[in-house]
């Protein structure tokens, strides 16, 4: 990876602290505690309902494997120097909790299939191992790439979860992608940030790495999971499910971050319209 191109330590410690102010220990929540288990009922649900949450239970649970792109590609040992480790281990307070916090997403939904009926315990965990333990990567060479994508999953993932929410038969499966739509909605906001300072500290250079991001884009388990597309477009039938839907979002942070526009982040932007054109 290019770490030439990283931010300075002051600044991504700057974006870490941002999010941290803004995720309180007072809004902290756990799943043995936040929700009336007692009353999850899948009968509430439609079929194509509670295929959805099977569906968001296996992308959440493999958790681990995004963890570890992060863990790869900004590493905290000695094999980077130490302006290097500086500004990984700065990123490090943000990767720990955001990897706590969707882990304990993946928790609370396979909490609810558990509860409600959907599913038996060890079965599920025997059916979340299939997919889980598959190796995921992020093949990038730019580290502005890494946060550009991890910007439109997690806004996709909160735009879905959202809408799921607002069809769902069931108060606390709407209660948990209540709390889990608010998480994404976070992450979301600290990418944003960092993209933000990436584009105002490098400028159009990092224009083609972005453009990259979003003509080759997939949400997680695309090129692994079997029958993921037949499955997304089955619970798109549920909830709009679109990852483009976030690329407008994309836009905004480019133009929120970039006062004069070159040539080359007209291109960017209009590239990415376009993309929101087509299918997904």
């Amino acid at each position: 990876m290019e770490t030439s191109a990283l931010l300075r330590p002051g600044d991504v410690a700057e974006a870490v602290d941002g999010f941290l102010a803004a995720s309180p220990a007072a809004r902290a929540w756990d799943v043995e505690t936040a929700f009336d288990w007692a009353a999850a009922d899948a009968g509430l649900l439609t079929d194509g309902q509670r295929s959805a949450v099977r569906f968001v239970t296996l992308i959440e649970d493999h958790l681990p494997g995004y963890f570890d792109v992060y863990h790869r590609n900004f590493p905290v040992d000695d094999t980077v120097d130490p302006a290097v480790f500086t500004h990984n281990r700065e990123l490090y307070h943000f990767t720990v909790r955001w990897a706590a916090e969707e882990d304990t997403h993946a928790r609370a939904l396979a909490r609810y299939q558990e509860a409600s009926g959907m599913a038996v315990r060890d079965e599920l965990r025997e059916e979340l191992a299939v997919e889980g333990r598959k190796r995921f990567d992020l093949p990038y060479d730019h580290p502005v790439q890494f946060f550009t994508y991890a910007l439109v999953q997690e806004k996709a993932t909160q735009i879905y979860y959202q809408q799921l929410r607002e069809v769902c038969g069931d108060p606390v499966l709407r209660a948990v992608l209540t709390r889990l739509s608010r998480d994404e909605a976070r992450h979301f906001s600290f990418m944003a940030d960092v993209v933000g300072r990436y584009l105002r500290a490098y400028g159009d250079t990092v224009a083609e790495p972005m453009r990259d991001v979003i003509a080759a884009f997939r949400m997680p388990l695309a090129d692994t999971m079997r029958g993921y597309w037949r499955w997304a477009l089955k619970i798109a039938d549920v909830a709009r499910y679109d990852h483009t839907d976030a690329y407008e979002h994309l836009i905004k942070v480019i133009d929120r971050a970039v006062d004069a526009p070159t040539r080359r982040i007209d291109e960017l932007t209009a590239f990415i319209s376009r993309c929101r054109a087509l299918p997904a």
